[in-house]
Order: structure tokens, then C-alpha cells, then sequence
């Protein structure tokens, strides 16, 4: 019976770290007290593993520096603080509420217009802030009542706030993103490239789910009233100013190319985009006329939140700044755009760190437990046993991913995305790199689907974020005056089981066409370094072979004499006669024998 423990000691571990959080123990300490536990019972079993345990207690003090070195010293996971404190100084500047009345007054007049607006709210808040708490949060606050006051079916409303939240999850610049890279040991850069064109394909596919409810069923999304328009109507007004920046953005390129090369092109934007962001408040404040209130508004409140999107992401994808410099400074534009607006005060700076700390000493302390966790179970051989199980999947690469899929699915039930991140992503990064898989796409790929971890009933975090700030009782709307009725819980649950869907099908198609992912190599850049064969020359080779006296090596004789089986071959310098230098080589004269039945001659 202990020989049998022994040697499946692995197995065992596994499964007792998946009680360990059935049980509602917290994660970091379940994979800390998991990790040392079994450490004990592996010392004293080692010997009746017949090789499988490589425990021993002088191990112990391997820990230390694997929490500095994989921890502490780690620049990768100091991106997270900054993306944080970023997003929390954003929502609290009034940034998302300014963006959502904005765009739902231009998208107004069409039926669902105030889902388009929370759904493209949610992916500029993603690309700002990338907390999904946040995104969540403030939407809720803002949105959800103004759907509930012009008829919003309340499944509908619920399921589109929070899959719109969501997308903070695999939109750049992602903190889930960060923490896979640092798991699987790529570039975050490299990763956020990766995971720009899904993430926007995912935006896409919520809107089309929303063009198609506004066509199959109405009334559960209707249009704003004209009362409800305090912008007026303007958009061919903005869509002259729009032409108009193209237009100055493509004469600023033309001028620029000669003296900036490859740069012409970025700077011409931003040349349009700034010209027309002055043209806009010069407008508003002086009076002028040039555009309507609605144009005004659109470009005045845009822009900001764009242009911080460029310095983090443009620097980041231009290969400027390193992500964790592109957080920091998003972190001071945040800061600079909430003071811009009048809105920074100490208060929210205090709140912000203080999120900023809760959420980055959660990341820490379940990364320090998943240390002591795989120091055990890479000592009881368990990295092999997981690559083992899934190399030896049927179907080879796609049985692979099908039933990772699978498993990672089921377990967002149950786990947060860090801690699927950081217990299950490093048992599976080895079997798909075995596999020839990249690792960024297969990165990529459990980022689109751990977001549904977010949205499953009845654990997603998204929806508890979202129960938090709907109404739980009957409340006076404060425009109307009319009486609203609450939202259920399962109300939210129903709602948001169409957007699991939808990612679900974004799984399919990101494995159907990885070409979505694959273009952060580049074109012409798609070089495998696995294909890459490095071949030093031998010495003593025949000639022909890779010997370094061989034909086109370095001129050498051969040092180890000839190969078995081959003659000697005469070199072609000959050491008795003296150096020629420039005169014609003479002919080398054959040594004279010796007789050895003659005596010598002195």
C-alpha cells in the first residue's frame, strides 16, 4: 500500500489540492499547506518510490530563492500595480461616465443604441484599464438604470454590462495576459499583440448579438425617446470634422515622409487627431459654430482616453517602452486626465492605492503559494505525469486542445483566473510546447477561455461585481419619477448565459484560425528557432566531410589523422624544404630510403 502512494504520489497531490479548494480553504494557502504537506510525506516515502520521488529535505532551502527569483525580482508582475492603479484612478475620474453618455446620445436614435454604447464602453475601458472589477462596477452604476428607465428587457441589460466588462480580460493591456506570459515564459508584448485582433473580434461578435436581438425581438431593446436626446443631432457634423482630420493627417504624412521615414505615417495621425481635438475646444469655448454640440462632445471626450490608449499600448506595440514602463505611464496619464477634469483629490488617490495594494498582495501571495506547490510536485515528478497524460491524448495536437479546453472550462466554475493562471497554465505550458504549440497562441487561447470563468453561473465574478450594484428593491426613478422594479439574481444569471456562448464560439475560432494571433511574428519574421541546426566542424574527418581540414574549412591538415578505413592522404606543404615567398612552388623531391642492411653513413 505505501509502495503504491509512493508512486503515484503525484495523482495524489493533484487531486488533494482540488478538495483542498472544493473545500472553501483560500487558494494561496491551500497551494502553500498542500505543497509542504506532501514535501513531508515525499522525504519519508522517497525510498519506496523506486526512483519516482527526488525529496530531501536540504530541498527546504531551495524556497527563498525561488520567492526572490521567481517573485519579488520579477519585472514582469511589477506591470500589474501599475495597470491597477491606472484603471481605479480612470474610473474614479468620471472618464467612464462621460464616455457612456456620450456614445449613447450618438448611437440614441437606433434600436439597442445604449448596448452599442455599453459594449464599445467596455472595450475602451479595457483598453485603459484592464480590471474587469472596474469595468464592471462603474457600468452597473451608470448604464444599468438609464436601460431599466426606457424599457431594456433586464436580461438583456445585465447580460450585456457584464460581458462587456469582460472584455478587460483579453484586451490589451490585460493584467490575466500578464500573468500568462510570466507563466509560460513569453514576452508580454508579445502577448498583447497576440491578443489585440480576438479581442476585437469578440467586441464585434457582442454587437452582431446585439443587431440580431434588436431584429428578433424589438421591443427588449428600443430606441431612446427624443426627450432623452440632450445632445441634439449632428452626426454629419461629425462626420465632416472626421474627414477633415483624415484629410490633415494624410497632408502632414505627405511632408513628414521625406525626413521620417517609417514614423510619417504615426505622426501624420496624431497631427489630425490633435489638430481637430483643438478645432474642437476653440469651438465650444469661443462659439464659433463650426460644429454641432453632439460633434463637439464626441471628439472633446474621445480623444483623451485614445490618446492614453496610444501611450501605453502605441509605445508598447513600437517597441518604446517595455509593459511595465507602459504602465507606469499610463498610471501618470491617468493621473494627469483626472486632474484635467478637476476630479484628482487625495481621496482618490488613497482609494486607488489602496485597491492597487489589495489586488497585487492577492497576486502575490497565491504566486508564492503556487511556488511551494510545484516545488513539491515537480520533485514527486509531477510536470511528467501531467505531460505524460496529455501528450497521450487521441488526436494528437487537437485532442490536446479539446480537452484542455475542456478542463480549463469546468474549472472556471469553481477558480479565478489567477488561479487557474497559476496552478493549471505551468502544468500545461510543457505538454503543448512538446507538442509544437506556441506558446502565445495557446496563451491567447486560454485568455479567451478563462474569461468565461467571469461570466459562468452561478460563481462568475462579473456577475457578483454586477449584483452588487443592482437594485435589489423597487426605486423612484429620479427622471421619470416612475417606479422601477429590481433585478433578480437570476435575472443576471439568464442573461449572461448567451455571452458564454459567444465565447465559447471566439474558442472555436481563434483554434480554427490561428492566423489571428500568429501575426504578432510579423511578416517575414515567421522563423522557427527550433528549425534552426547549428553544425560545428569535427576534426580529423575525411575529406569532403566537416573535418576542419577538409575542402572549404580552415586549410589545416586534419589533427586526428585519417578516418578508420582511409589511407593517409600527403599534406601539401612540405616542412623539409625552406619557404618560398612569390616564387613558383617547386615540385616537392621524393625522400631518399634507407637501407637498413647497409651500414650507416655519418
Amino acid at each position: 500500500m505505501m509502495e503504491f502512494i509512493a508512486q503515484n504520489m503525484a495523482p495524489i497531490m493533484f487531486f488533494s489540492l482540488i478538495v483542498f479548494l472544493l473545500l472553501g480553504y483560500p487558494v494561496a494557502f491551500a497551494l502553500a499547506a498542500n505543497g509542504l504537506m506532501f514535501f513531508f510525506i515525499g522525504v519519508e516515502l522517497a525510498p519506496l518510490s523506486n526512483g519516482s520521488i527526488n525529496l530531501s529535505w536540504p530541498l527546504l532551502y531551495a524556497l527563498p530563492d525561488r520567492f526572490y527569483g521567481g517573485v519579488m525580482a520579477n519585472e514582469t508582475l511589477l506591470a500589474i500595480p501599475f495597470f491597477t492603479f491606472m484603471g481605479i484612478v480612470l474610473e474614479r475620474s468620471g472618464m467612464a461616465e462621460d464616455l457612456l453618455d456620450t456614445i449613447g446620445q450618438l448611437f440614441g436614435p437606433i434600436r439597442g443604441g445604449l448596448a452599442y454604447a455599453v459594449i464599445l464602453v467596455g472595450a475602451l475601458l479595457a483598453a485603459t484599464t484592464g480590471v474587469v472589477a472596474a469595468s464592471v462596477i462603474a457600468m452597473g452604476l451608470i448604464s444599468l438604470p438609464i436601460m431599466l428607465r426606457y424599457g431594456y428587457d433586464r436580461r438583456a441589460a445585465s447580460g450585456v454590462i457584464a460581458a462587456s466588462g469582460t472584455l478587460a480580460q483579453i484586451i490589451p493591456p490585460s493584467l490575466v495576459l500578464i500573468v500568462l506570459a510570466d507563466q509560460l515564459g513569453r514576452s508580454v508584448g508579445d502577448m498583447y499583440k497576440g491578443a489585440l485582433i480576438p479581442g476585437l473580434i469578440l467586441t464585434g461578435l457582442y454587437m452582431s448579438y446585439i443587431l440580431i436581438m434588436t431584429i428578433i425581438r424589438p421591443a427588449s431593446m428600443p430606441a431612446l425617446p427624443l426627450a432623452a436626446r440632450t445632445l441634439g443631432s449632428g452626426v454629419m457634423s461629425l462626420l465632416v470634422a472626421l474627414a477633415g482630420a483624415v484629410l490633415i493627417a494624410y497632408g502632414a504624412h505627405v511632408w513628414l515622409s521625406s525626413t521620417q521615414g517609417d514614423n510619417a505615417d504615426i505622426l501624420g495621425a496624431s497631427v489630425g487627431i490633435l489638430v481637430i481635438y483643438i478645432v474642437a475646444i476653440a469651438d465650444r469655448a469661443m462659439k464659433f459654430g463650426l460644429m454641432s454640440r453632439l460633434a463637439q462632445q464626441v471628439i472633446i471626450v474621445l480623444i483623451p482616453p485614445l490618446a492614453l490608449i496610444f501611450l501605453v499600448l502605441g509605445t508598447i506595440f513600437l517597441g518604446i517602452a517595455t509593459p511595465t514602463e507602459g504602465g507606469a505611464m499610463g498610471a501618470v496619464g491617468a493621473l494627469i486626465m483626472a486632474a484635467a477634469k478637476g476630479r484628482l483629490s487625495l481621496d482618490v488617490v488613497k482609494q486607488a492605492l489602496a485597491s492597487t495594494t489589495r489586488l497585487s498582495s492577492f497576486v502575490l501571495f497565491i504566486l508564492i503559494g503556487a511556488r511551494v506547490f510545484s516545488l513539491t510536485f515537480y520533485g514527486v515528478n509531477g510536470h511528467v505525469w501531467v505531460e505524460h497524460l496529455l501528450v497521450s491524448l487521441p488526436g494528437g495536437e487537437t485532442g490536446f486542445l479539446i480537452a484542455v479546453n475542456l478542463l480549463v472550462f469546468f474549472l472556471a466554475f469553481f477558480l479565478d483566473f489567477f488561479e487557474l493562471a497559476f496552478i493549471i497554465v505551468p502544468l500545461l505550458a510543457p505538454a503543448a510546447d512538446r507538442l509544437g504549440i506556441d506558446l502565445i497562441w495557446f496563451g491567447v487561447l486560454l485568455g479567451v477561455n478563462m474569461q468565461t470563468s467571469f461570466m459562468h453561473p452561478p460563481f462568475g465574478f462579473a456577475l457578483f461585481y454586477l449584483r452588487s450594484v443592482a437594485a435589489r428593491v423597487p426605486y423612484l426613478d429620479r427622471v421619470t419619477g416612475k417606479q422601477i422594479a429590481p433585478i433578480t439574481t437570476g435575472q443576471i444569471y439568464w442573461g449572461a448565459v448567451p455571452f458564454v456562448g459567444i465565447q465559447v464560439l471566439m474558442v472555436a475560432l481563434v483554434i480554427t484560425f490561428p492566423g489571428m494571433v500568429m501575426h504578432y511574428k510579423g511578416a517575414g519574421t515567421g522563423i522557427d528557432p527550433n528549425t534552426i541546426k547549428i553544425e560545428v566542424p569535427g576534426f580529423g574527418g575525411p575529406a569532403g566531410g566537416s573535418g576542419l581540414g577538409a575542402p572549404g574549412g580552415l586549410g589545416l591538415p586534419p589533427l586526428g589523422g585519417p578516418a578508420p578505413g582511409q589511407p593517409a592522404q600527403p599534406s601539401g606543404n612540405d616542412l623539409s624544404q625552406p619557404p618560398s615567398f612569390g616564387a613558383p612552388a617547386q615540385p616537392a623531391q621524393p625522400a631518399p630510403s634507407n637501407d637498413l642492411t647497409q651500414p650507416p653513413k655519418f
